[in-house]
């Protein structure tokens, strides 16, 4: 009886050293194919290429916008250039219309805001009709981007805040992936978020997210408890927090605060080590409460609940309350 359990605790030990280092592999091998294609993909905020046509990608979302939506595009895009403002800057400014307006030079709005930007003519930033004139609100919108210390050095959603001072400064984020998609295709911008360039370190195949995979997968049949990092137990956020860190790369320790840890992209083109999220409300990643790795070929390895070790399971990109976007550490 003994003997069999030693063989079973053997046989189970190399199957999880075969899997482990079967997927690494498969990572690597990944890198190399996705580096010899990305030139005929287009690329959603510097993390990768998508595919074309899903609702859930940037294409599909850009797709989705109606004649008046793209008319307001086609007019931030064109008075940056007029102004010589990089595409950094019409990416912002998207982003923001998308985010207060739907891109949409509104009426109305909370108190007295009014049009794409959702200006306020009491809190002065221009009159009634300076506000419902579409070349004021986005000359005015730039005027006050170009005020905003290192607005060209951080993420365009942080940007959008700094200009529109909301009080819930992390929608600005959704809608990078599209922004970066528009300013490539209308604003025909070759590789508008050098994509091309730097694609191979921002894949999952790069050193990092391979070592965090093979860290995370090494730590299976491990009990979860809640607020636990290791090394005997985890919870979700613990062990992806232990697990980046192995690669060598830092992330905040709850999974509220993990989701800003990195570059968003559509989560259905979510590649090896990027995060996944769960949230009361995806809408919402204020109520996030659980992340997990996803790790190709609709496979996730994750700390899940009381009474369920770590493990690798199957998942779905319409599982609910899965949140749209995931996330890349250290890009």
């Amino acid at each position: 009886m003994r003997l069999g359990v030693i063989i079973g605790v053997v046989v189970a030990a190399l199957f999880a050293a075969v899997f482990t280092t079967g997927v690494v592999a498969k990572v690597v091998t990944d890198q190399q194919a996705a580096q010899a294609r990305v030139q005929n993909l287009s690329c959603d905020a510097a993390i990768g290429p998508t595919d074309a046509g899903d609702a859930q990608t940037a294409q599909g979302q850009a797709d989705r916008l109606d004649a008046t939506q793209r008319g307001i595009v086609a007019q931030i895009i064109a008075i940056g250039k007029q102004r010589g403002l990089s595409p950094r800057a019409w990416q912002i400014a998207i982003q923001a219309g998308m985010t207060e307006s739907g891109l949409r030079n509104l009426a109305f709005g909370d108190r007295d805001s009014l049009g794409i930007f959702q200006m306020r003519p009491s809190m002065g930033w221009g009159t009634v009709g300076q506000l419902q004139d579409v070349t004021y609100e986005i000359n005015k919108f730039y005027d006050v981007l170009l005020s905003v210390p290192n607005w060209d050095g951080q993420r365009p959603g942080d940007s959008a805040q700094d200009v529109e001072r909301s009080a819930f400064p992390d929608r600005y984020h959704r809608w990078e992936p599209m922004a970066a998609n528009l300013v490539q295709n209308v604003g025909q911008v070759s590789d508008a978020v050098g994509c091309g360039q730097s694609v191979g370190l921002a894949l999952p195949a790069n050193g990092a997210a391979a070592s965090a995979i093979e860290f995370a997968l090494g730590e299976q049949g491990k009990p979860y408890v809640w607020g636990a990092t290791g090394p005997d137990s985890y919870d979700c956020s613990g062990l992806m927090l232990r697990a980046y860190e192995a690669a060598g790369i830092t992330l905040d320790r709850v999974s509220r605060d993990q989701y800003h840890d990195g570059a968003m992209l559509p989560v259905r083109s979510a590649q090896p080590g990027d995060l996944l999220f769960w949230a009361y409300d995806p809408s919402n990643p204020n109520t996030i409460h659980h992340v997990a790795m996803y790790l190709g070929g609709g496979k996730i390895v994750e700390a899940q609940q009381t009474g369920v070790p770590v493990h690798v399971r199957s998942v779905s990109f319409d599982e609910n309350e899965l949140v749209p976007q995931a996330v890349r550490p250290g890009v």
